[in-house]
């Protein structure tokens, strides 16, 4: 044992015996500290280190076990009791929706899910290659046939052989991602803003749209809080005239909704690369969002079943207008950035 402060002595196994707070020096009379609240038992130990890491960077602790169940199973309980002040026992609405939107961009990065950063796409290089293929093979069909006397075999096998090259060119030209593509770039070289920075975004998506999708992604991770504000309009609306709740307690209902979806969106992400059908996850997905958001509504707000059911369609329509505002924004960020 070793004493290097005044009260405070540290064992040789890591774990300190102070008898005044390390970070203030006020005397100690219980587990923290009464002035700043510091635990008054330390840890120098890589278990400690460890824990730290895992409660600072994922916010993994005993709250995580509280709050995760209820969120699933009982989400208007939980979000009534965080609003009338049961802070305690849960993690808050804002950390656990950052702490699931962290986890869900770190699952699709590790299984892959992000789109490609290359300029051209493989499968379109493929289809131009072909399509050269072909115009090169009839320019040469063309310079044999009219070396070829008329009315003879070698002119019919020439013949036969440019109406199958125009059929196999036919057949490349009607193939989506051929029509896909000729479609993008003919929309985008008709847009035109007047905006030359908003311009210069355009171009740069015609040129490079994997990048540009990519962009799109890396703003949806960063940008994904601000589901949150263009929310909280859309459910004050379906209370307008109930006073009782307020624009704090939407947000708290809208962020714990968010994390509740992204959470779920992990798991049936992970599902997904574990061979699960993605048709199947899809009806999951859509029937278990629905189930939510009917308890979440009516536990939240004390609905009846009546005044939840209407909500419930107005507040499904809400959520694609909203997807689709914050889809615009990320856009427009990505196309002026």
């Amino acid at each position: 044992m070793s004493t290097n402060v005044e009260g405070h002595r540290a064992e040789a196994d890591g774990h300190t015996h102070e008898t005044n707070c390390l970070n203030c020096g006020t005397a100690l009379s219980g587990p923290y500290c009464v002035q700043c609240g510091q635990h008054a038992h330390l840890h120098r130990t890589v278990g400690a280190l460890f824990h730290d890491i895992l409660h600072g960077v994922l916010h993994f602790e005993g709250r995580t076990w509280a709050t995760l169940p209820r969120l699933a199973w009982k989400p208007g309980e939980l979000t009534r009791a965080y609003i009338e002040g049961a802070r305690v026992r849960f993690v808050s609405p804002m950390a656990m929706f950052l702490f699931s939107v962290f986890v869900m961009f770190a699952v699709f990065q590790v299984m892959g899910i992000a789109p490609p950063v290359d300029t051209g796409g493989a499968m379109e290089a493929h289809v131009h290659k072909l399509e050269d293929e072909l115009k090169d093979q009839r320019r040469n069909l063309e310079q044999a046939r009219a070396f070829t006397e008329p009315e003879t075999h070698e002119r019919a096998m020439i013949d036969k052989e440019l109406a199958a090259n125009a059929s196999e060119l036919e057949k490349l030209r009607s193939f989506p991602s051929y029509i896909r593509e000729e479609e993008n770039e003919e929309r985008f070289n008709s847009l035109h803003s007047g905006w030359k920075r908003l311009d210069k975004g355009i171009d740069k998506w015609r040129k490079n749209p994997g990048l540009m999708l990519y962009k799109l992604q890396t703003s949806a991770y960063k940008f994904s809080w601000l589901l949150i504000p263009l929310s909280v309009p859309f459910v004050a609306l379906l209370f307008l005239w109930r006073r009782r709740f307020g624009l704090y307690d939407h947000a708290v209902f809208v962020t714990y909704s968010l994390a509740f979806m992204s959470f779920m969106g992990i798991v049936l992400t992970i599902a997904s690369g574990l061979g699960a059908p993605s048709n199947w996850l899809m009806s999951i997905f859509t029937f278990a969002a629905m189930v939510h958001i009917y308890r979440h509504l009516k536990g939240t707000y004390e609905l009846s079943h009546r005044s939840t059911v209407w909500r419930w369609f107005v507040l499904v329509f809400f959520i694609g207008v909203i997807a689709l505002l914050f889809t615009m924004i990320l856009l427009f960020l990505g196309l002026v950035g």
